[in-house]
């Protein structure tokens, strides 16, 4: 099944994820609406960095998911939602958990609600490899057991067995694509790829980063992506179900910064900032996905090398070092 000419909505539009996949989903001739969320800036986010051919085929729509009934309006006429939209920060959501829940939780169900009764096709919505908590075996497969060790992650997994939940009580066509760590180009400086990048491309003489020895399962954000159209188009056996997106390859992040280091040609001390480490209990300290159900029900892999992805993200940064402060990665 093609998306030409499919309306879909895709909430979360201006993130990082959500950017690339409004992008992708034009080029495939998709008839977009990218919600983004209402700020007074009028700021669309990462979709500011799209070609205006991009822009002007889609319609961008403001407002927030804690709104039902901007909900249920946005939901009309769609025949595939992707719901990304999020409050994704982990250390902020030390600071205002309640704000995840309002945000992850409450505006989750608002979306499955206005779906229920507008009739899409399709419900895919957005989890994260944090809601597994550290690895209790690996490769992580989707029945390994949830934990919230962050209120971040513990949002995500109410809004996950939301999603779930209106599946098997209302039949709901809902996709949950469980994405691991994600990179690329326009993400964040508080992610910590784009934060070493950005460091190091400033010229500091050290790095400050969180721990060093969690491993974790990068994907390049075209292969995740994909994954996303996959599971869009997915027949009816993907229904219902949680599939993990990811490589199934570990690396640390020690690893992930000589890397960088040596793809930019800078090197730098590493300086671990008490501002960056999570509470002993909360960190998460490996995600390594089994990725067998996304090849089977998905026919879905990941494919871009870690070195190539790492080379276009500091590409990315050096070209973009204005919307980057190097001194500003607390939260």
């Amino acid at each position: 099944m093609s998306y030409r000419q499919q309306r879909v909505l895709v909430t979360g539009a201006s993130g990082f994820i959500g950017s690339h996949l409004v992008e992708t989903l034009v080029a495939a001739g998709a008839r977009v609406t990218a919600w983004v969320h209402y700020n007074g800036r009028n700021d669309w986010g990462n979709l500011e960095g799209l070609s205006r051919d991009v822009l002007q085929s889609c319609q961008i729509i403001e407002g927030d998911v804690t709104d039902s009934a901007f909900a249920r309006k946005a939901a009309e006429g769609q025949d595939v939602i992707f719901h990304l939209a999020a409050l994704i920060g982990i250390p902020y959501s030390y600071l205002a958990p309640l704000s995840y829940v309002r945000t992850n939780v409450e505006g989750t169900v608002n979306l499955l609600e206005a779906a229920r009764y507008t009739g899409v096709r399709r419900f895919v919505h957005t989890s994260t490899s944090e809601a597994y908590g550290t690895a209790q075996f690996v490769p992580i497969t989707e029945v390994h057991p949830l934990q919230g060790q962050s209120p971040y992650s513990a949002s995500k997994i109410a809004a996950d067995k939301m999603a779930e939940s209106y599946y098997c009580a209302f039949s709901l066509p809902v996709i949950v694509v469980r994405p691991f760590n994600t990179y690329g180009p326009r993400q964040s400086a508080r992610a910590v790829i784009p934060t070493i990048a950005s460091q190091l491309l400033a010229g500091q003489h050290t790095i400050r980063l969180g721990s060093l020895t969690p491993v974790r399962d990068m994907n390049y954000v075209t292969d995740i992506v994909a994954g996303f159209l996959a599971a869009g188009q997915c027949d009816v056996q993907c229904l219902g179900e949680t599939i993990n997106l990811g490589s199934g390859v570990g690396v640390t992040i020690a690893h992930i910064a000589e890397a960088l280091m040596r793809i930019t040609g800078q090197r730098a001390a590493i300086v671990e900032d008490a501002q960056r480490v999570r509470p002993a209990q909360s960190e998460v300290f490996q995600l390594i996905a089994s990725n067998e159900k996304a090849a089977r029900l998905l026919h879905w892999q990941s494919k871009v090398a870690l070195e190539t992805g790492l080379r276009h993200v500091a590409e990315y940064v050096a070209a973009s070092s204005g919307r980057y402060k190097p001194n500003r990665y607390n939260v």
